[in-house]
């Protein structure tokens, strides 16, 4: 197990993804039950990386799919044959709060 609290991993979240905006443009921080699901892919993927040096917890065995549907269907499929909105509708919430309890394990737990 690492030492990692829940503030640390959230510090570190907010440090790599840019918080949302309100409908004012308002800029509203990551918490630890923020979805990460609609932050900048580029975003994203650079703090994944580094999440997995900082914490030393391997994403590598992650199912993705189950966060991430739409990206893991057929091409073709995605042309003509599916609505993004049904296949996202069965997708698994991606928190904050689920890397930080992985962090403190030392292994990623979801």
């Amino acid at each position: 197990m690492t030492n990692a609290t829940d503030e640390e991993v959230l510090s570190f979240f907010r440090e790599e993804i840019p918080g949302y905006l309100d409908k004012h443009w308002k800029e509203i921080p990551l918490e630890l039950d923020s979805e990460l699901f609609d932050c900048p892919r580029d975003d994203l993927e650079d703090a994944l990386g580094k999440f997995q040096e900082r914490f030393n917890v391997s994403l590598e065995n992650v199912e993705w799919s189950l966060y991430f549907p739409w990206e893991y269907i057929p091409l073709f499929q995605r042309w003509f044959k599916l609505k993004r909105d049904d296949v996202e509708a069965n997708r698994l919430p991606l928190t904050v709060r689920m890397f930080a309890e992985s962090a403190k394990a030392g292994k990623w737990l979801y």
